[in-house]
């Protein structure tokens, strides 16, 4: 029963890391990357379609992403849907391919993002303490108070518990400095 809990635990957190991870891949930095473009949705024949299903998005040099689509009539709905989302891209078509450049960021702008950023990753860990306590009640109420364990065993899974939530904030914090630095740095 104990292995249960603690492996539900362990999934529970890897999924934390996992959506923060997204999160800030999303975070537009002066290198183009196709994850930026992941939230795009493209209205395509009245159904709600994500852009990296309509073509491929390849990455030009560090500076340019390029979009070529499986269907040319789509290029002038696409430009539009990548205009007004909030990454404050401006997109142009040439030929049958778009091309995304991104614009360098200003001082001010990367210091926002890093807000963001910390933000993001202060979410991160209070829900892989969440899963934490979960876990611990999960214990003290399924086998303390059947009296399958002592509350020496008790005290024990809960260290071990522990022992994994610092390890996962840990790991949250080492990609929170990567993301960081990158934004810093170009």
């Amino acid at each position: 029963m104990i292995n249960k809990i603690k492996k539900d635990a362990d999934i529970q957190m890897k999924k934390s890391i996992e959506a923060f991870k997204t999160k800030i891949n999303k975070i537009r930095t002066s290198i183009a990357s196709p994850n930026i473009l992941n939230g795009i949705i493209v209205q395509y024949y009245g159904v709600a379609t994500p852009l990296h299903q309509l073509g491929h998005i390849t990455v030009e040099d560090f500076h340019t992403l390029i979009i070529n689509l499986f269907d040319c009539s789509l290029i002038p709905i696409v430009e539009k849907a990548i205009m007004s989302s909030n990454l404050s891209l401006n997109p142009y078509s040439s030929g049958s391919v778009i091309r995304v450049p991104m614009p360098p960021l200003t001082e001010e702008r990367r210091k926002h993002l890093i807000k963001v950023v910390r933000s993001e990753a202060e979410f991160s860990r209070i829900s892989v303490r969440n899963v934490r306590r979960d876990a611990n009640e999960k214990i003290k109420i399924l086998l303390k108070k059947d009296k399958k364990i002592s509350n020496d065993l008790d005290h024990y899974y809960q260290i071990q518990i522990q022992k994994m939530t610092n390890s996962y904030i840990k790991y949250l914090d080492i990609i929170l400095s990567n993301k960081e630095q990158e934004l810093l740095n170009f």
